[in-house]
């Protein structure tokens, strides 16, 4: 079969007053060929027909009645599903290199005769009007801070006009991180839109009880009234409504990952660090989305004088065991405060513990519930006093860490100094870990004058309590307390 080039080349060189002979030659066919092309006038394209028959016996005429009536009892039915069925009714009479058959006359059948499907309408986006945001969870990219895992998200807002974007990091699809995230990100872009979309807030709100769902719904709706925004939401279960987010998570990830791969590394100093790369990539990504950006932001509203910094604000006992309840995970305060009534204001990635007028201190949030952050530095004088308590202690892993099991490691490395709580006059939080952990005994202002209490401790308890209360071995090295991360 000669194709439709060959045949014009003939036809050309004919058209020179070259011999049939000579054109056969020069097109590369014969001359009985370039004869017939010439007598008919037509190219090898024009001449062929569509073919009717089949080239070999279709296998499934026989139980093609009953694929259809499944077919149409349920058009979800896959091919795959269907030729199972049919080798379990008949065995031997298929074979499986004749699934790609069938798969082909169902696909055949659907287009002929299957219901109709869902049709996308592209929508007409103005500037300066819409704005969406999502999460997007970054796992996949097994990026490390320090060598230590690093699971994170990212809270992405892209403006529909331009596909400009601005990106904030978080540790989970609380209501907090959304708030925090929409105004960063406001304040990066320099401007306000008519419209924030999102999804239902499921991930954010459904934890709450109903009177949490109630307030954080206020919340956010005195969030868009503060700078101005309509809220809206996609449909329940319905991603692409909200369409550009998702596609930007996917384009800024591949990105990221192309990024690393260039870097030759996925391992960074600390958060910071990771950050600005982040931020690195957003802003090139931002710079090929110029053209627009400049007619969205002539549009886009002035932002408010000051961010809101909308937070969660609740009122919880302090217990005998020196810890209080927040979110249905437990954290450890300085034992003075017992038996009072302390004010905690819930922010995405921190706790705010404060009395009255007077901030107290500063600890990171728990991920996730029923997790528990005991810090040493709280209840050691206590443990000192009742040596006993400590073999049975509900939290000893605790004391050991410095930190909680259930902080994520994220947090981990992004939280340096966790709060203390000590009073003034004693020793600094690093030095304290060594000193009383450590069972070293270290002279300075503010130091007891007798016996460390980790020392007093196993004199106490015996000898077994010393490989206990040995600081880990990054403490040791590094002069820092186990509560330093």
């Amino acid at each position: 079969m000669k194709r439709d080039r060959e045949v014009h080349r003939m036809l050309r060189e004919r058209a020179k007053g070259r011999t049939q002979e000579q054109a056969a030659a020069r097109a590369g066919m014969s001359v009985r060929t370039a004869g017939t092309y010439e007598r008919h006038g037509q190219l090898p394209s024009q001449r062929t027909q569509p073919r009717t028959y089949r080239t070999r016996p279709n296998p499934f005429v026989t139980d093609w009645p009953w694929v259809v009536s499944q077919l149409e009892r349920d058009n979800a039915l896959q091919a795959t599903t269907l030729f199972a069925l049919l080798d379990t009714l008949h065995p031997g009479r298929y074979q499986a290199g004749q699934l790609r058959t069938l798969q082909q006359h169902i696909a055949a059948w659907r287009a002929q005769y299957g219901p109709g499907q869902e049709v996308i309408f592209p929508q007409r986006h103005l500037p300066g009007v819409d704005a969406q945001s999502d999460f997007t969870h970054m796992t996949s990219l097994a990026i490390t801070l320090g060598g230590v895992p690093f699971p994170h998200l990212v809270f992405h807002l892209v403006l529909s006009y331009s596909n400009v974007e601005a990106i904030q990091l978080c540790f989970s699809e609380s209501f907090e991180s959304l708030v925090e995230g929409v105004e960063t990100c406001l304040w990066h872009l320099g401007g306000v839109p008519q419209r924030h979309r999102t999804d239902h807030l499921s991930a954010a709100i459904h934890p709450l009880d109903a009177d949490g769902r109630a307030l954080a719904k206020e919340r956010y709706s005195a969030v868009m009234r503060h700078y101005g925004m309509e809220p809206t939401t996609n449909t329940l279960g319905v991603a692409h409504e909200n369409g550009d987010v998702e596609q930007s998570h996917h384009r800024f990830k591949e990105a990221v990952d192309q990024a690393l791969r260039v870097r030759g590394s996925r391992d960074f100093l600390d958060r910071s660090a990771y950050t600005r790369f982040l931020q690195t990539i957003v802003s090139q990504r931002n710079l090929t989305r110029q053209r627009r950006w400049a007619e969205e932001q002539a549009v886009l509203r002035p932002l408010p004088v000051a961010p809101l910094r909308l937070c969660r604000e609740l009122r919880v006992p302090v217990s005998r065991c020196s810890t209080i309840q927040v979110l249905r995970n437990t954290y450890s305060v300085p034992s003075r405060l017992i038996g009072t009534t302390v004010l905690v204001r819930i922010r995405a990635e921190v706790l705010e513990v404060s009395r009255g007028t007077a901030h107290l201190l500063t600890m990171p949030r728990l991920v996730g519930h029923g997790q528990h952050r005991i810090d040493y530095r709280h209840v050691i004088w206590s443990l000192v006093r009742k040596p006993g308590a400590f073999a049975q202690y509900r939290y000893r892993d605790d004391l050991y860490h410095g930190c909680a099991p259930g902080l994520s490691p994220g947090l981990r490395c992004a939280v340096r100094q966790p709060a203390t709580g000590c009073r003034p006059g004693r020793r600094a939080p690093a030095a304290f870990g060594r000193q009383y952990l450590g069972g070293r005994r270290r002279r300075g202002p503010g130091a007891a004058a007798g016996p460390a209490p980790a020392a007093e401790l196993r004199r106490r308890t015996g000898s077994g309590a010393r490989s206990r209360c040995r600081p880990p071995a990054g403490a040791r090295a590094g002069g820092a307390g186990p509560g330093r991360l």
